[in-house]
């Protein structure tokens, strides 16, 4: 599949009395806006902010971050089987307005939510605080489920985004990248001579607001699978989770993979990247032990000579992490794993919950238990008083003047396990 990624970049969001991009600014008009967005009877209310960068504006809880796309040619249409048809993507042309995101928040929905600061110490934590934020604050009616809020809530992102993203369907883009992944006999033959390297993307599958779509299939439904590394990035994995914010995928991070996106700046150079296996993260054992042998099994039917493997979440998920990894170096396969740590405000902890001496190649996010002391800042876009509940933070977190006591756990994007941020850990 051959894909072109045409970057239309946004300077600045400005509201007006119409909807447009001219000159690199996007124009909202809010009102037709939260007409377009605005269809569910669990929503009591949808509000709109705009966060820049370097501005003194905290944002929580963060549910999620979504980049606005639009496929302008080729299969199927944006977040395949949830705002358009069931088709395949990961091919033709997909328009991306790039540099900014839409942000989602509003009254809590699960208690692993997080912040993102646009300036300060926070704001060096998070990858978010560079980008030009559309916040929409989305509020539930009296007596809404959790699950039902955390659908409207996931909806109204994907609508906006949607919304949004359709604004570059006729825009000439300012920059166009092309991937390509050919079938595997036809991928194995362009590069005969570079090793065949392939990626294990985990998705966080545990349930109780730990879920991620694919194709708008919930993956707790699905045993591991091959795709297209370009299926990913033209939105086919989608997020629906609320695991700790500092190592959750948001949907931006599957868009913008990392690790895809290095493999493919190394295809045909020093590697021969072969595809993406998405496998699942589940509760049970037998259900671990399914899910690993059928990962492995497609690692060796791929012929692979080294595979990279990143997880979503820690503690339970690093058994599903460490059984991969083990069983796909059985098969005489190399591995590099990618996670985070949970070591302790002292780092003396041991850093995973589960470890196999297989696993000597690692990559780290940073330790989660990492402390720190975030300022006030003068606008607060959600709500500040569920600092004190959200994993990582404490009755104690907000301080007398306004300034937050946390874990970096509390902050989106800190310890990310595809490396979408600024954190890593070196041995010496």
């Amino acid at each position: 599949m051959r894909l072109e990624i045409g970057k239309i970049f946004i300077k600045d969001i400005q509201f007006s009395n119409e909807t447009k991009i001219e000159k690199g600014v996007l124009y909202i008009e809010k009102d037709e806006m939260k007409k377009a967005i605005l269809d569910d009877e669990h929503i009591e209310s949808v509000d709109f902010d705009v966060a820049r960068p370097g501005e003194s504006i905290r944002i929580t809880p963060v549910k999620d971050v979504i980049e606005p796309r639009v496929k302008v040619e080729g299969r199927g249409g944006i977040f395949p089987g949830v705002m358009s048809k069931v088709d395949t993507v990961g091919e033709g042309r997909t328009h991306v307005l790039k540099g900014m995101a839409v942000v989602t928040t509003g009254k809590i929905v699960g208690f692993q939510e997080g912040i993102i600061d646009m300036t300060g110490p926070g704001a060096e934590y998070t990858p978010f605080s560079k980008m030009i934020n559309l916040v929409i604050t989305a509020e539930p009616k009296e007596g809404v489920t959790q699950y039902e809020h955390e659908r409207s809530v996931r909806m109204i992102g994907l609508k906006a985004a949607t919304y949004l993203g359709e604004l570059g369907r006729s825009l000439e883009a300012d920059e166009v990248s092309v991937f390509e992944t050919k079938p595997i006999l036809e991928q194995i033959s362009q590069y005969p001579e570079l090793p065949k390297v392939g990626y294990v993307y985990m998705l966080q599958t545990q349930g109780l607001l730990h879920d991620t779509y694919v194709y708008g299939v919930d993956a707790k439904q699905i045993v591991p699978t091959i795709l297209y590394p370009t299926e990913v990035m033209d939105g086919a994995i989608l997020s629906g989770n609320c695991v700790s914010a500092c190592d959750k995928n948001p949907t931006y991070v599957h868009q913008n993979n990392g690790v895809i996106e290095e493999l493919y700046a190394e295809h045909g150079k020093s590697l021969n990247f072969m595809g993406v296996i998405i496998t699942n993260e589940n509760v049970y054992l037998a259900d671990k032990e399914r899910s690993s042998n059928w990962t492995a099994k497609l690692c060796k039917q791929l012929g692979l000579d080294a595979v990279i493997i990143s997880q979503e979440g820690f503690g339970n998920p690093d058994t599903d992490l460490i059984m991969n990894c083990k069983k796909i170096e059985s098969e005489g396969i190399k591995t590099v794993i990618v996670t985070d740590e949970y070591a302790g405000r002292d780092g003396a902890s041991q850093s995973l919950a589960d470890a196999d001496p297989k696993a000597d190649a690692v990559v780290t996010g940073g330790n989660a238990n990492q402390y720190v002391v975030l300022p006030k800042l003068d606008k607060v876009i959600g709500h500040i008083n569920y600092v004190t509940t959200i994993a990582g933070g404490n009755d104690h977190s907000i301080r007398e003047d306004g300034s937050l006591e946390v874990e970096i756990q509390c902050i989106t994007g800190a310890t990310n396990e595809t490396g979408f941020g600024y954190l890593s850990a070196k041995t010496y």
